[in-house]
């Protein structure tokens, strides 16, 4: 199986970095140039990408770069063992917190947004898990 590593797009360097570092507990593991740090802290490397808004998205085209807040089909979620402290940590660092912490059937969730427009969840599993929707 390859490896897996998550590229965050961010108009922003140096304030991506102060918010996944304090939201999230991630530490820089290192700096290629000033448009790209990696973070480590995950079970996968997240890699901070500066990218102007208003860039296009790709050499296809499709659209340009946005940081308001938008909708994406895939977003990164982070288990964290104290979805309150995390939620407050994340607040702190300048999370939106888009709906309250809620129980589901594997745990505790609650979503939110970054400040450059990226959602992303934290979970607090119970001991079940996501075996508890597995049926």
């Amino acid at each position: 199986m390859p490896g897996m590593l998550i590229n965050i797009d961010v108009p922003d360097m140096a304030a991506a970095e102060t918010f996944y570092c304090h939201a999230l507990g991630l530490e820089v593991g290192g700096r290629f140039g000033e448009d790209f740090v990696e973070l480590l802290g995950a079970p996968a490397s997240i890699y901070l990408l500066r990218k102007d808004g208003g860039t296009s998205i790709g050499p296809s085209g499709g659209g340009t770069r946005g940081y308001m807040r938008h909708w994406t089909p895939i977003h990164p979620d982070f288990v964290v063992d104290d979805i309150e402290e995390a939620t407050e940590r994340a607040l702190a660092a300048g999370a939106v917190q888009e709906a309250a912490v809620r129980e589901a059937r594997y745990g505790r969730i609650a979503m939110f947004a970054d400040p450059f427009g990226h959602g992303f969840c934290l979970i607090e599993f119970n001991e079940e898990g996501y075996d508890a929707i597995a049926n």
